[in-house]
C-alpha cells in the first residue's frame, strides 16, 4: 500500500512528535525559570541548573539514541508488513539501556563533586550542582524507558499517545516545581534548588509509568523479555554504538560551551543557560518534522518507494524551515520579555541579550541540519550522521571556538562557534541524501 505523505499526513505525525518533543525542554527550561527567580543565591543557583543540565542531557543523549534505533528498524518492518519480525526487539532494547542507565548511577554519583569541577564550577555553584545532580539523576532510568518506548511508537507511525504523555509530564512538573521549590506555608517546606530536581523526577517517574500503559494496552508490543534476542539485535546494536560516538561529538561542543562560558563568571554561566535552553526548545519544536522524516523515510525505505522519499525530503525542508523562520520572528518580537521569565538579575539579562539575536538566527539552519538527522535514522544510516558530527565538532566547532576565545568575544565565540556547527552538520546530509536516492527515484 502506497504511503501518504500529505501535508495533513505529515501534521498528524509532526504536531504531536513536536508537542511531545518540547515536554524535555520544557522540563529543563521549568527548572531554569523557577529556581532563576527565587529569594536568594538566584544566580548562582541558575548556573547550577545549567551545568547539571547540560551534563544530565550528555547522559541522556548518548543512551536515548534508543528511540532513533527502535523507531528506524520497526518503521522499516512496518513499510514492509513484516512488523511481527521484531514486535519482541523494544522489549529486550529497553532492559539493556535501563540497566546501563543504573550502572551509570552507581558510577557517577560518589563522583558528583569531580565531575562539575571539570565543569569549571566551585563554591557555592559546586554546591548547588551536587546537591541538585544526586537528585535528578534518579530520574535517569524513567527517562531512559520512556524514550525506548516513544522509539517504539514513532515505528509504529504513532505519535499521539508519546503527546499525551509528554504533555501530561510536563504539565506535572510545573506544578510540582512551583510546590516544592517556593513550598506551600504550612504544607511543603520551600526546598529551592533541591525542590527542582525532586519535580523532574517525579514527572519522569509518571512518564514511564503511563509510557508501558499505553503500549500495553494500543499495541501489539510487549514488555516482556523474550530470549533469544531478535536477529534485528546486531544491527540495532551497532546503530546504537555509531549514534554514541555521534553523541560523543555532540556533547564534547556541549561541554565546550558550558565549560568555557563557566570560566568567564557566574552571570555568564547563568545567561549561556538561558540561551541554550531556548535553543534546545526551538530544536525540539522543529523536531517535530524531524520526527515526521524519521517516521516516514523509514517506511518508505521499507517499501522501496523512492520518488516519495525524495518528495518528503523536498516538503520537510520547506516546511522546517518556514517553522525555524517563524520562530525567528516570534523571538524576535519578545525580545526582551522573554528574558525577564528566567531571571530579574540585570547583569544576567545584559549578556544574555547581546546574544539571543544569534539563537534566533540560528532556527531556520537547525530546521536543515535536524530535519535530516531524522530523515537520516530512520533510514538507519547511522554511520554518516556519526562520521559527519565528528567532523563538524572537532573541525570546525572547537577550532572556532578557541580561535574566537583568544579575542576575548566571550558568548559570542560560543554562539558563532554553535552556528557554524550547525551549517556543517545540515548541508552534507542534503548532498549525501540527493546523490544517493535520486538515481533511485528516477527507477520508479
Amino acid at each position: 500500500m502506497s504511503t501518504n505523505i500529505s501535508l495533513k499526513h505529515i501534521n498528524k505525525l509532526a504536531i504531536p512528535a513536536l508537542i511531545a518533543g518540547v515536554s524535555e525542554p520544557i522540563l529543563s527550561l521549568t527548572d531554569t525559570a523557577i529556581v532563576g527567580n527565587v529569594d536568594f543565591n538566584a544566580t548562582e543557583s541558575l548556573a547550577a541548573v545549567g551545568i547539571v543540565g547540560a551534563f544530565i542531557s550528555m547522559l541522556i543523549w548518548v543512551l536515548g539514541q534508543t528511540r532513533s534505533a527502535i523507531s528506524s528498524i520497526v518503521s522499516q518492518y512496518v513499510g514492509a508488513n513484516n512488523l511481527d519480525k521484531v514486535k519482541n526487539l523494544p522489549a529486550q532494547a529497553i532492559f539493556i539501556i535501563t540497566s546501563l542507565s543504573i550502572l551509570i548511577i552507581l558510577v557517577t554519583y560518589p563522583f558528583a563533586e569531580q565531575i562539575f569541577k571539570l565543569y569549571n564550577a566551585s563554591n557555592i555553584i559546586l554546591d548547588y550542582s551536587i546537591a541538585y545532580y544526586k537528585i535528578r539523576v534518579f530520574g535517569f532510568p524513567f527517562t531512559l524507558f520512556t524514550i525506548a518506548i516513544f522509539g517504539t511508537f514513532r515505528g509504529l507511525q504513532n505519535t499521539y499517545y508519546p503527546m499525551i504523555i509528554a504533555i501530561v509530564g510536563a504539565s506535572s512538573n510545573i506544578v510540582l516545581d512551583f510546590i516544592l521549590v517556593y513550598g506551600i506555608e504550612g504544607l511543603v517546606p520551600a526546598m529551592h534548588i533541591q525542590g527542582a530536581a525532586y519535580a523532574s523526577v517525579m514527572a519522569q517517574m509518571l512518564m514511564a509509568i503511563l509510557s508501558a500503559y499505553y503500549l500495553l494496552k494500543k499495541t501489539p508490543i510487549s514488555l516482556k523479555l523474550h530470549l533469544p534476542f531478535n536477529k534485528e539485535m546486531k544491527r540495532f546494536t551497532v546503530m546504537i554504538l555509531n549514534l554514541f560516538v555521534r553523541t560523543l561529538a555532540l556533547n564534547v561542543t556541549l561541554y565546550f560551551a558550558s565549560a568555557f562560558s563557566t570560566s568567564y563568571g557566574k552571570q555568564y554561566i547563568a545567561a549561556y543557560t538561558i540561551a541554550i535552553n531556548l535553543w534546545f526548545l526551538g530544536a525540539f519544536i522543529v523536531d517535530g518534522y524531524a520526527s515526521a522524516g524519521n517516521i516516514l523515510s523509514g517506511k518508505l525505505l521499507g517499501g522501496k518507494e523512492y520518488n516519495k522519499l525524495i518528495e518528503l525530503s523536498n516538503k520537510l525542508i520547506k516546511y522546517g524551515v518556514y517553522l525555524g523562520l517563524f520562530l525567528a520572528i516570534l523571538g524576535g518580537l519578545f525580545y526582551y520579555s522573554i528574558g525577564t521569565i528566567f531571571t530579574k538579575e540585570p547583569e544576567v539579562l545584559k549578556e544574555f541579550y547581546k546574544i539571543f539575536w544569534m539563537v534566533l538566527a540560528m532556527q531556520p539552519l537547525c530546521a536543515i541540519a535536524f530535519i535530516f538527522d531524522g530523515m537520516f535514522k530512520g533510514l538507519g544510516k547511522m554511520k554518516d550522521l556519526r562520521n559527519l558530527l565528528l567532523l563538524s565538532t572537532l573541525l570546525v566547532f572547537v577550532p572556532i571556538l578557541f580561535w574566537l576565545d583568544s579575542m576575548d568575544l566571550k558568548l559570542y565565540a560560543i554562539f558563532t562557534a554553535f552556528t557554524c556547527w550547525i551549517i556543517a552538520r545540515g548541508f552534507p546530509l542534503i548532498i549525501k541524501f540527493r546523490r544517493e536516492f535520486l538515481p533511485l527515484s528516477q527507477k520508479d
